[in-house]
């Protein structure tokens, strides 16, 4: 059984990427330093696969406390390194923290891979790497235009590092996963996104509404150039997201890469706007979500989908969920964490 580290394992995407990685038989250890995530998800992951996976409290820009989880649990056979800060918006106010902990975290993990022979590594990229481009849907080949946040300019600067690291004998073989909106969550509704800080994005945003925990939304600008004047995003359900993270894993194990740092985009291929994704959530759940229109949000491109022909080819997936599902079991999973909630 191949052991396999996961950055922030305790987070939104880092979590249903475990239960996914267990499913196919993987050992794990996971890191995180809580920030943005809670320790619950370790008993979530528990009740859905039956398995403890140990987390370490580790701030990633310790070097000594990273070494120390390498040195206490490797040698691991691969390591999946979500741990970052995430919130556009947030990086906007406080760049010089994003650089700092995206940038610092990464570098340090690189350096234990190589003290501790890792060979392969699966990096959390984003579509906001794209800036706000002229070609839609977006392919690997798109040219990157200037990031429109601080937090997407450290996916940028990561990318870039990776692709540097990986021509270097010795330094691990890369998969770079750039993903567009993750939502939904595991259709048990045992688990779900849950951060610690107010969540931002939207499903989550939409699923308080509904429950009442927010007295309405915000829909941040109707004047986009858009169909209906909302921006545009491309929504791939959670659990199809933790699938490819799997599935790039097993790439690089059996030696199926063709060169030692590959990207690849993950989404379902489809612009959902924000309207629309609100209407899907009506839809499906028969609540009427209290919401408003305000003014643009800085950091926010317009328009953003994929096209994930490579990924298809290459890591043999496809995504099997489509926004009314991610909003199905978004629903699921709040009315069951609101219910457990305490008063």
């Amino acid at each position: 059984m191949k052991k396999i580290l996961v950055t922030g394992g305790c987070g939104y995407i880092g979590s249903h990427t475990i239960i996914n990685l267990i499913d196919n038989g993987f050992e794990l250890v996971s890191i995180d330093d809580l920030s943005n995530a809670r320790a619950s998800s370790i008993e979530h992951i528990k009740d859905i696969t039956g398995r403890t996976v140990p987390n370490y409290t580790v701030d990633l820009k310790d070097i000594q406390a990273t070494r120390g989880v390498f040195q206490k649990e490797g040698p691991f056979a691969g390591i999946i390194h979500f741990a970052a800060y995430k919130l556009v918006g947030e990086s906007v106010e406080k760049p010089l923290a994003y650089f700092r902990n995206n940038l610092f975290s990464l570098l340090n993990i690189l350096e234990c891979m190589r003290e501790f022979d890792t060979d392969n590594l699966i990096f959390s990229s984003s579509c906001s790497v794209y800036g706000n481009t002229d070609q839609l849907p977006v392919t690997e080949e798109t040219p990157r235009q200037s990031a429109e946040s601080p937090y997407g300019r450290t996916k940028q600067m990561g990318e870039d590092i990776l692709r540097d690291v990986s021509t270097l004998s010795g330094h691990p073989k890369t998969v770079l996963l750039r993903y567009f909106n993750p939502a939904g969550a595991h259709e048990s509704s045992l688990h779900g996104e849950d951060p610690a800080n107010k969540a931002s994005n939207l499903v989550p945003v939409i699923t308080e509404t509904a429950m009442g925990k927010r007295k309405n939304m915000k829909v941040f600008g109707t004047d986009y150039d858009t169909r209906d004047g909302s921006c545009v995003r491309d929504y791939i359900h959670v659990m199809d997201l933790a699938a490819a993270h799997t599935l790039a894993l097993q790439y690089l194990l059996e030696g199926r890469n063709q060169s030692t740092c590959e990207t690849f985009n993950l989404g379902i291929g489809e612009g959902v706007t924000v309207l629309e994704a609100i209407q899907a959530f009506e839809k499906v759940t028969n609540q009427k979500l209290a919401y408003e229109v305000g003014p643009r949000r800085p950091g926010d491109v317009e328009a953003i989908y994929a096209n994930y022909e490579k990924a298809a080819k290459h890591l043999r997936w496809q995504p099997k969920r489509n926004i009314e599902d991610i909003m199905a079991t978004a629903w699921a999973w709040e009315q069951r964490r609101s219910a457990s909630a305490p008063d």
